[in-house]
């Protein structure tokens, strides 16, 4: 039945799809001001959905241009249905304009059509639809929209110091069946604060280094400018038998007088950064061969010595593992080094439950004083967890398996999504276990059948916890 209706909206679905995925919604801190506070595409993203709500008849409330929500339903109790329309930047290598959504016969292909603008446009029509059947509700629905769930929560910490928080409610911004548990996640920067000079001159100065353009992305790109004093053909040859060991694609060239080297990597989520393989580091690793004076070879020897092929934290000293929530990770997502200022590794550590982050990053940051660095810690979130078994989860799970028939259980995440905002919020869906996940990769695409799969389920779901009432 319920699949029966979103056939019926099937084209208004893809159309509105479209014109939100070709809205470049990427945060542009360089663009911000009071109008735009992530940048204009965010803002540009969030008036898109306003404008739709308000076209089919919703009132919307907007929150400092930074987040908002769209308001359905009747009731005491708040549903929530917490989406985000901002994207990671959609990097290089796209065989298609990545913000020009193109429109396949099986698939829609664009940044942000799996994180998270497909499952937004999803969860909306589930919502219209059920309105357009004039269903007698039971509780208010607030669709929260935020403009800054990929950087810095700007949007929901604004968003929350001053609306009402719903009751309970889901994020579709992640995987089906179900997610109850969410891991600690944390970003910080490890910084270098020591000045020293060599004493003798090196044979290699590294100039600058640069990796990666978010904390929580496997960095896919890096580049390295030295200045070799002699033997500049031996570091080129060791470079290019470098790429050939580590099977890495790369080059080199001399521009000025001055060696690039550059490393190309796999981007993929911070979540699972065994998943990718990270430019920055394998550059580093290199760069730890070489005679390089005082000031940069405590750099990359840093690197290479604590995060380097270390995906579990283990060369931090804080490998830890819970059964609920599984080991802790840890991805280098954003390095930068200039021999005037000296260099930064940041970090996105996402720890499961048990994990005493705050004992265990003033043991590290005691370690590595004495080799001339510090930490800054930016931004930390702790666990969060539902029960399975609560009667909510369990009406949104029989929703998924009447849909799907499959039985699959619920299960905990290293990701962080809106639901840890809710003390009563689960992240559902709209992935599917053979849909093929291009978050924050290449190529990202959602199939139609995933889609309006996604829809039904939300349609089934919302009906039987806001509608049917608990």
């Amino acid at each position: 039945m319920w699949r029966e209706k979103v056939a019926q909206y099937e084209d208004k679905i893809i159309a509105d799809l479209t014109g939100l995925l070709n809205i470049e919604s990427v945060r542009d801190d360089s663009l911000a001001d009071a109008e735009n506070p992530v940048g204009p595409g965010p803002r540009q993203a969030l008036e898109y959905m306003y404008e739709i709500a308000q076209r089919d008849g919703y009132q919307t409330v907007d929150i400092d241009h930074i987040a908002g929500r769209i308001e359905a339903g009747k009731g005491e109790e708040i549903f929530g249905v917490l989406c985000h329309v901002d994207v990671v930047p959609a990097g290089s290598g796209w065989d298609t304009n990545p913000f020009d959504a193109v429109v396949t016969e099986d698939k829609v292909i664009a940044r942000g059509t799996l994180d998270d603008k497909g499952p937004t446009i999803a969860a909306y029509y589930a919502i219209k639809i059920l309105d357009d059947m004039k269903v007698d509700w039971k509780k208010k629905i607030h669709i929260i929209i935020g403009t800054d769930e990929e950087s810095g929560w700007k949007c929901t910490n604004r968003y929350f110091e001053t609306e009402p928080m719903p009751d309970l409610g889901i994020a579709p911004d992640a995987d089906f069946p179900l997610i109850h548990g969410e891991k600690g996640i944390t970003t910080f920067d490890i910084i270098q604060n020591s000045n020293e000079e060599s004493e003798t001159a090196p044979e290699v100065e590294l100039k600058a280094f640069k990796a990666g353009e978010r904390y929580n992305m496997v960095p896919d790109f890096a580049e390295a400018k030295v200045e070799v004093k002699e033997k500049m053909d031996a570091v080129i040859q060791s470079f290019e038998g470098f790429l050939i060991e580590h099977k890495l694609a790369g080059k080199q060239f001399v521009e000025n007088g001055q060696l690039s080297l550059q490393i190309e990597g796999k981007s993929v989520h911070g979540m699972e950064p065994f998943k990718g393989v990270n430019a920055g580091l394998y550059l580093i690793h290199f760069l730890n061969t070489l005679d390089l004076d005082k000031k940069a070879k405590s750099f990359v020897n840093f690197g290479d010595t604590y995060l380097f092929d270390s995906h579990y934290g283990e060369k931090l000293g804080m490998a830890f593992e819970s059964k609920e929530m599984g080991q802790l990770t840890t991805n280098y997502g954003v390095m930068s080094y200039t021999d005037v200022d000296g260099g930064h590794y940041g970090v996105n550590l996402r720890y499961p439950n048990g994990f005493d982050f705050e004992a265990e990053i003033n043991r590290f940051e005691t370690q590595i004083a004495q080799a001339g660095f510090e930490i800054e810690v930016s931004t930390h979130q702790v666990p969060h967890y539902v029960d399975k078994n609560d009667p909510f989860v369990q009406k949104l799970l029989t929703a998924y398996r009447n849909q799907t028939g499959d039985m699959t259980e619920p299960y905990t995440i290293g990701g962080g999504t809106y639901a840890r905002n809710l003390e009563k919020g689960v992240a559902f869906g709209a992935m599917f276990k053979d849909s093929e996940d291009l978050m924050h990769q290449k190529n990202e695409y959602i199939s139609k059948k995933q889609l309006f799969d996604a829809t039904a389920i939300y349609l089934e779901a919302i009906h039987a916890v806001c509608v049917e009432g608990e």
